[in-house]
């Protein structure tokens, strides 16, 4: 199946702007351990890593990524962009690897290996992007029953997550962070591709930002990502990264599939070959997501001796 020319421009700018992410966490951790070896580190409280230029170049190298996954959405579908996010997690595992001395477990080359194959796969399969004039279409297709339904629903169930199940449950806390988060990102990301395609536009000549839909656009983008950075902290304070870097992964990319489906209706042009095809490359993702995260300490770790001789006297009492 060949690519178009959108899809292939949105491709290389998602695996760039996985590249830049993947590389930013390894950056930041070097400057983050100089910076901790001349003053007080930043796990005890310490912001000495603000005068650290190699924190600092890490903070410019993930925005460089930030700033190519949001282009890359104004030619490619987010069932493209979106799953490739997870190619960040290949990146800084491999360097990590080599320049952190953070060893890659076996099953963790197993992962990265299914997560390629899965990215191939709804890279070939992906839909083409549809051709968008004006961001009045793309309000007009936001404004459409369907997706208003569905925004209502996120909306709503996300306030009763945030004001109801989150002061009630304890053992549910990091789902229902996750949850808000996943819910409002889906929406982040339809209105993500709006302003990108109004960018796009706007550079070609067409000047989109007369049109009061796009400023509503960059507000529904503002307060997503503030809600998002908000209870994603709360899920990462918490709870163990390995567990909820992956629950979070899953939950968004589907949420976000899902949203964009309904909007953009980019499966009406697909045969259910296609579809399969695509769902079958996400769920390779997720498996190779999750297989990375789960092993991602296995090469590291090594037997303490004072905890084995303490396990061999308990045995030999008992």
């Amino acid at each position: 199946m060949v690519m178009s020319l959108d899809n292939l421009r949105g491709f290389a700018l998602a695996t760039s702007s996985s590249a830049f992410i993947g590389s930013s966490f390894v950056i930041k951790k070097i400057g983050l351990k100089k910076a901790g070896d001349a003053g007080v580190r930043a796990g005890s409280g310490g912001y000495s890593y603000l005068y650290e230029p190699l924190w600092w170049i890490g903070m410019v190298t993930m925005i460089l990524g930030e700033v190519a996954n949001f282009a890359a959405y104004a030619f490619a579908p987010a069932i493209l962009v979106t799953p490739l996010g997870a190619l960040s997690i290949i990146f800084s595992a491999v360097l990590a690897h080599f320049i952190l001395n953070e060893r890659l477990h076996m099953f963790g080359v197993v992962g990265c290996a299914l997560c390629v194959v899965g990215s191939v796969d709804i890279v070939l399969h992906a839909p083409k992007e549809k051709k968008i004039d004006s961001v009045s279409e793309i309000w007009q297709l936001a404004t459409e029953p369907g997706f208003i339904v569905y925004s209502c629903l996120a909306v709503a169930l996300a306030l009763v997550l945030m004001f109801w199940v989150v002061h009630h449950t304890e053992q549910r806390k990091m789902l229902a962070y996750i949850a808000i988060c996943s819910l409002f990102g889906s929406l982040t990301v339809i209105s993500v591709k709006a302003v990108a395609i109004a960018l796009k536009l706007s550079f070609n000549g067409v000047n989109q930002f007369v049109y009061v839909q796009t400023w509503f656009f960059i507000a529904v983008v503002i307060i997503c990502c503030l809600v998002q950075l908000n209870y994603l902290n709360k899920a990462l304070d918490s709870f163990n990264t390995a567990v909820v870097a992956p629950v979070y992964y899953v939950m968004f990319t589907i949420l976000t599939i899902f949203a964009n489906m309904i909007m953009y209706k980019d499966w009406d042009s697909q045969n259910a070959t296609q579809i399969a095809s695509e769902v079958c490359g996400f769920v390779t993702i997720v498996a190779g997501t999750f297989l990375l995260h789960k092993t991602r300490d296995m090469g590291n770790t090594r037997p303490n001796p004072d905890s084995l001789r303490a396990d061999c006297e308990l045995q030999n009492h008992s």
